[in-house]
């Protein structure tokens, strides 16, 4: 049995989606982040050193980062469904988004973030944070354009995975300057899979509420 080691407003909230689109059975455990901090509970360390979230296990495999849990999951318990055949170049494609999700698009948006809590410090950070977080928001949106997904016409494991990205561009209120990562998250906030897994998970301040 597959358990979702799940901590409120995190990306574990994905992991859930995940599990709900491919209709498989799962566990949750909560966790709570810390009030003041917004750290994660030390109770995490006793599933992973790290004390992080997302975190699975499956049995005797435990499995973190949102992308290889993605993969995962997929390779191990969906039977094909929601990525192309690895046999393609549609598949290769689909490992790039994977990768970039958190290896290239969240980066300026996560620096943005935690500089402007440091007001006037951080002021100096804020065009070259700019800059990059155009260049990537821009990015995405040219590549949704004319497609329903990720991919295409076909809903994929790389939405699930790249799902941070655009609710993070809405939580910033920067939505109506990419209309086309407005009109995907508008989709797949909309799937009932995304919304049974709201309901499950808990409070998700990047949830639909949270759109510019």
């Amino acid at each position: 049995m597959i358990v979702v080691h799940h901590l409120n407003d995190s990306r574990s909230q994905r992991i859930l989606w995940l599990l709900e689109e491919l209709k498989l059975p799962y566990e949750i455990k909560h966790y709570a982040r810390d009030a003041t901090t917004r750290l994660a509970p030390a109770e995490l360390k006793a599933v992973h050193p790290l004390g992080k979230s997302p975190v699975v296990t499956d049995g005797d495999m435990t499995v973190i980062e949102s992308g290889a849990i993605i993969d995962y999951i997929i390779r191990r318990h969906a039977g094909g469904r929601l990525q192309p055949d690895p046999s393609t170049p549609a598949y290769d494609h689909y490992q790039q988004w994977m990768h970039y999700s958190e290896g290239s698009a969240m980066l300026p948006l996560m620096l943005f973030m935690y500089v402007g809590r440091l007001g006037e410090a951080g002021a100096p950070l804020h065009p070259r944070l700019e800059s990059e977080i155009a260049n990537h928001l821009g990015y995405v949106d040219g590549a949704l354009a004319g497609k329903d997904w990720i991919m295409g016409s076909e809903f994929s494991g790389a939405d699930v995975q790249m799902s941070f990205v655009g609710e993070v561009t809405g939580a910033f209120g920067r939505l109506a300057t990419y209309p086309n990562i407005a009109a995907w998250l508008e989709c797949f906030q909309a799937r009932p899979a995304y919304q049974a897994a709201l309901q499950k998970g808990g409070p998700y301040n990047m949830g639909p509420r949270a759109k510019a």
